[in-house]
């Protein structure tokens, strides 16, 4: 899907906030291991405002808050903060001997807001996320907790990272049953080689007038095609483990390496690289807006924004839903997948979105 570019705005879910089809991820933000350093932090940031893009997103654990103090002097530096859609999130740990420093529970959600204005420097947040699910705190709690947040004008929207679907529905309808701040948007892992939202969490956000935005479209690196099946000692072991700091890995199987060969193929026959068309693939998905890219260099940034200018044929898509098809391993999926006359539930009419044109 072509969208011609960052200054193209999409609605976030069933509101009214616009946002870029990219959104730039600040997780790299920061010093040391893989980070970008204050430098090369800037100038990704910079680029990414220069090519129309005004979605960033970050969390209080990055870092230790390290990258909301960076993005908070960096937005400062544009003198523009009402352009940007600003969006943190809280739920993460942020002092180990305190059990009231983490998770869901109102006492950390006003503990946590407050602590990111300070760090972003700003008098409010565009988007708040609910970074995982803990478990514990009850729907009701974190609904009002955030709707007072949005009334007393702190945030201006409410999303939901990391949570199961029956969860964020209940979320949801709650919210529109008790006339709260309905959940604007899900932030999910969604890629080529990670579809399983797709049975549960897509078509409810397609029912429910949430958007879907997608975290690690590349699959933590393995859809760039930089890991080869033999002579990669994490490849073969059949792990690709990242940096301590980076919790999630990608488990390697048959199938990932034949989604990969399909990819690469793709990639050679459009003339781009495998990543540019991974990416080109999530954010034509329906629901899919927002969907968040790292960086550690300009180049890597230019790369990625590319991808956007991509028309992949009908073929080309039918090549990589195929290969990346994957099977329902759980009922009541695997019950319905008998019947193939009954449409893919991905194939679900989506909420119609509108496309903005910006007037730069």
């Amino acid at each position: 899907m072509a969208t011609n570019g960052l200054d193209h705005y999409f609605l976030l879910g069933a509101g009214g906030l616009r946002i870029s089809p990219l959104g730039l991820g600040t997780m790299t933000f920061g010093n040391g291991g893989w980070h970008a350093g204050e430098e090369a932090s800037r100038a990704i940031f910079r680029r990414y405002l220069e090519r129309g893009g005004n979605f960033i997103d970050t969390a209080d654990v990055y870092g230790g808050g390290a990258s909301e103090e960076l993005l908070g002097k960096l937005i400062r530096e544009t003198t523009d903060r009402d352009r940007l859609v600003v969006a943190t999130k809280f739920g993460g740990p942020t002092h180990p001997d305190d059990p009231n420093a983490r998770g869901n529970g109102r006492k950390h959600i006003l503990t946590a807001v407050e602590a990111s204005l300070r760090r972003l420097n700003t008098d409010y947040l565009d988007l708040y996320w609910l970074h995982m699910w803990d478990q514990l705190s009850d729907v009701d709690e974190v609904m009002a907790t955030l709707d007072a947040l949005v009334r007393c004008g702190k945030i201006r929207a409410v999303g939901l990272s990391n949570v199961p679907a029956w969860w964020a529905t209940k979320a949801q309808t709650l919210a529109h049953h008790r006339g709260w701040e309905p959940v604007a948007a899900l932030q999910l892992e969604y890629s080529l080689a990670e579809r399983s939202i797709e049975w549960e969490h897509l078509p409810a956000a397609l029912n429910l007038g949430m958007a879907v935005v997608p975290w690690s479209p590349l699959a933590n690196g393995f859809l760039t095609g930089k890991y080869q099946r033999h002579g990669s000692p994490a490849a073969e072991a059949g792990r690709l483990s990242p940096d301590h700091q980076w919790p999630v890995a990608v488990t390697l199987t048959d199938r990932h390496w034949r989604i990969l060969e399909a990819l690469k193929e793709v990639a050679e026959e459009v003339g781009r690289t495998a990543a540019q068309v991974a990416l080109n693939w999530v954010t034509g998905r329906p629901g899919v807006v927002g969907t968040l890219v790292g960086a550690t260099t300009v180049d890597q940034l230019d790369a990625n924004l590319d991808a956007l200018d991509i028309d992949l044929s009908a073929e080309h898509l039918t090549t990589l839903d195929t290969e990346s098809h994957l099977e329902p391993g759980m009922t009541p999926h695997s019950l319905f997948a008998r019947f193939p006359e009954r449409p893919p539930v991905i194939r679900a009419q989506a909420r119609p979105y509108t496309l903005l044109r910006s007037s730069r």
